[in-house]
């Protein structure tokens, strides 16, 4: 988390446009592989809108019952794909929501979480229960890479800070702050929070399965009926500020799921839309509503892939033959585990090509200002050029790598869906390059120097501007004294 964290930090500083990860491989490594990273990452933001449409419902659940995944399916289901539509009306519409709102959220959030752990740590932690618990529930091999692989579902903040930065002004200096203090936020939180429930002796008596036989708490939290709220859960069983936490904590986290949910819609219908522009989707994704002046295509379209997604991951709860077919095939998994999946395979895909286009653009692209870089780099001269190579980067390839490695081997679904998806896409790539009399395997000619200039420009970062200028300058002197010196 750490290597990618300062990967997206660098890259995002130096190059602050819309896109992501899927405009740094662009650029890096060009048009076939640009166009491989943004469709994963399209996937991933397709699963955003559903994943926190859903939880979003889940924290609701713990107040309105009726909501309830385990209990009432349908109801569920029908309420996730009114919210989903409901985000592709207002992002269609052009409603935005406040930045001053969702601010203020994220400050009630974090005053939350931290409130949660205090009362939890100070009255109900036990180390020597967490030491227990580990040793009686330390998991299998293929449980730890699991869950590993799962864990990257906490990454999504990284990739919105970097679709972010073309709306900063500076984000030279601005970005590296912001992405540091979240990389810091959310280890702390994740670690926290993970030796909390696994060591808390619970406030009430112990909650019970449903046989009615007493099942420790971390056990409780993970069952498919809590799973999708498990802080809501956790904050229930706090000593005295559980009660409290119980009535608003479901509230605030629903919230904040429904605006991740709707940071799906947004990502999406943008990353479509820039892909479109640079031709490696056809330029349908780029049409807006004549009226509201919106991409309205790019929204219905992978709003409605989201439905898929959605119907996919409730079927087996709402259709017992299908129950059966998933568990024959899949080992059962389905809902939010489903989900999990297919977002594992997409982001560690899309993470491994991000790593490989920050060593390429440190080789080939090193006349452009880095005021941010990642640590512990060698430097070396690459065709007449003084450039550092980042090993930070080449050990968080290695590990991104060993996540999609473990993704394809412990998740059935991620091992199938996610594959076809990168499948079908290269093909429909290949088909739509073709017809437009496009090159395939090739990149199109880009005027990278003009663009960056652009972009620093936009971004008012005119001091870096200079230094671009002038030190593409000094790299075509260099070059035109060596030409003139060959024989």
């Amino acid at each position: 988390y750490v290597c990618i964290g300062l990967a997206y930090t660098e890259l995002a500083a130096a190059y602050p446009v819309a896109g992501g990860g899927q405009y740094f491989v662009f650029r890096g490594l060009g048009d076939i592989f640009g166009f491989i990273a943004g469709w994963a990452v399209l996937l991933d933001f397709t699963i955003d809108i559903v994943l926190f449409a859903w939880s979003c419902i889940d924290y609701l659940s713990k107040l309105i019952p009726v909501l309830s995944f385990v209990a009432h399916p349908w109801v569920h289901f029908c309420v996730v794909l009114t919210v989903i539509g409901g985000l592709a009306a207002l992002n269609i519409i052009g409603v935005r929501e406040s930045s001053a709102f969702n601010e203020i959220v994220s400050g009630l959030d974090v005053v939350s979480e931290t409130s949660i752990l205090f009362f939890g740590f100070l009255f109900a932690f036990d180390p020597e229960l967490l030491v227990h618990t580990m040793q009686i529930a330390w998991p299998s091999t293929f449980g730890l890479m699991n869950g590993v692989s799962l864990a990257i579902i906490s990454f999504v903040g990284l990739e919105s800070i970097s679709q972010a930065a073309q709306e900063t002004q500076r984000p030279a200096s601005v970005i590296p702050r912001s992405s540091i203090g979240l990389i810091l936020t959310i280890l702390i939180f994740a670690l926290a929070y993970s030796n909390l429930a696994l060591g808390m002796h619970p406030w009430h008596a112990l909650p019970k399965d449903a046989l009615g036989h007493t099942q420790p708490l971390w056990q409780y939290l993970g069952n498919q009926d809590n799973n999708g709220a498990a802080v809501a859960v956790l904050a229930s069983y706090v000593p005295y500020f559980g009660t409290l936490a119980a009535l608003y904590v479901p509230v605030l986290g629903a919230i904040l799921l429904l605006i991740s949910s709707n940071s799906g819609v947004f990502g999406s219908s943008r990353i479509a839309y820039a892909m479109s522009g640079a031709q490696l989707l056809p330029s349908l994704f780029q049409r807006v509503h004549p009226r509201f002046r919106t991409p309205a295509v790019s929204i219905a379209a992978f709003c409605g892939v989201g439905v898929v997604e959605l119907v996919f991951a409730s079927l087996p709860s709402l259709s017992p033959p299908v129950k059966l077919v998933y568990a024959h095939f899949f080992r059962g998994e389905s809902g939010i585990t489903f989900l999990g999946d297919l977002y594992a395979f997409g982001a560690a895909a899309s993470y491994s090509f991000v790593f490989i286009a920050l060593i390429a653009l440190r080789l080939n692209d090193a006349q452009s200002p880095r005021k941010f870089k990642m640590p512990f780099n060698v430097p070396f001269t690459y065709r007449g050029n003084r450039v550092e190579f980042p090993l930070v980067a080449v050990l968080g390839f290695c590990g991104i790598a060993s996540i999609l490695a473990f993704t394809m081997i412990t998740h059935a679904i991620g091992r199938i869906a996610g594959p076809t998806w990168i499948v079908c896409g290269i093909v429909g790539y290949m088909v739509y390059r073709r017809y437009k009399g496009l090159p395939v395997l090739r990149s199109q000619p880009h005027d990278w120097r003009k663009a960056q200039i652009n972009i620093l420009r936009a971004a008012g970062e005119l001091e870096l501007m200079d230094e671009y200028l002038t030190n593409v300058s000094r790299m075509d002197e260099r070059a035109a004294t060596v030409n003139a010196a060959a024989p």
